[in-house]
């Protein structure tokens, strides 16, 4: 049994999100000589590489959404879900557009 800790639930949330989105990172490639026993920095190239977006941890990342939304509608009361039912049906009413 593994326990995840808010901070590292957090973390991980954030890095599904990161990885699901693509991002961009600096890539960098060094060379050196050796110079006398000492090693002398000769080349530094930095490259700017995109990592495209990833449709498994977009996958994820929707179905932890959704666990957490079912687990609060479990939590709800009766009284809860009835005041969330009237909102969804009058924004139904006014044409859905804030749902």
């Amino acid at each position: 049994v593994v326990t995840i800790n808010l901070n590292d639930e957090e973390k991980l949330t954030k890095t599904l999100l990161k990885k699901a989105m693509g991002y961009s990172v600096d890539e960098v490639v060094e060379e050196y000589v050796n110079d006398e026993n000492e090693l002398k920095l000769v080349k530094k190239k930095i490259t700017k590489k995109h990592i495209p977006p990833d449709i498994n941890a977009a996958k994820a990342l929707l179905e932890k959404s959704n666990e957490m939304s079912m687990e609060k509608l479990k939590n709800m009361s009766d009284e809860e879900l009835q005041s969330m039912r009237k909102k969804i049906l009058a924004e139904i009413a006014k044409g859905g557009s804030n749902l």
